[in-house]
């Protein structure tokens, strides 16, 4: 399953099922009716960008704390990381944010 994100006012984000989840848990969205379908209201967007904001910051120093482990133990592994993955929904959070316009997905 896919996750797509739309808003009159940026273009669609389309997540993987479980990058789709992990955001959706992050912004408080997860309950079972809204993995499904849901809407993120403008009023909504500032907490959601913030929530996302300090989940990055988290996972970056799990990641740092991770590699260098990995790395003195001369194992090369390279993720992508959360800041990868939901860096376009926190810029189409902006955009509708500044453009007063609501996202939806599943609909």
């Amino acid at each position: 399953m896919l996750y797509k994100f739309k808003s009159k006012a940026a273009g669609d984000v389309i997540l993987l099922q479980a990058n789709g989840r992990q955001i959706l848990e992050i912004i408080g969205k997860a309950d079972s009716d809204q993995l499904v379908k849901g809407i993120l209201l403008p009023a909504e967007m500032p907490a959601a960008i913030t929530a996302l904001q300090q989940a990055i910051a988290a996972a970056q120093a799990r990641h740092q704390a991770q590699s260098e482990q990995e790395a003195s133990a001369g194992i090369d592994h390279n993720a992508v990381t959360l800041r990868q993955r939901a860096q376009p929904f926190i810029e189409m959070l902006q955009r509708c944010h500044q453009a007063n316009k609501e996202i939806v997905w599943g609909v």
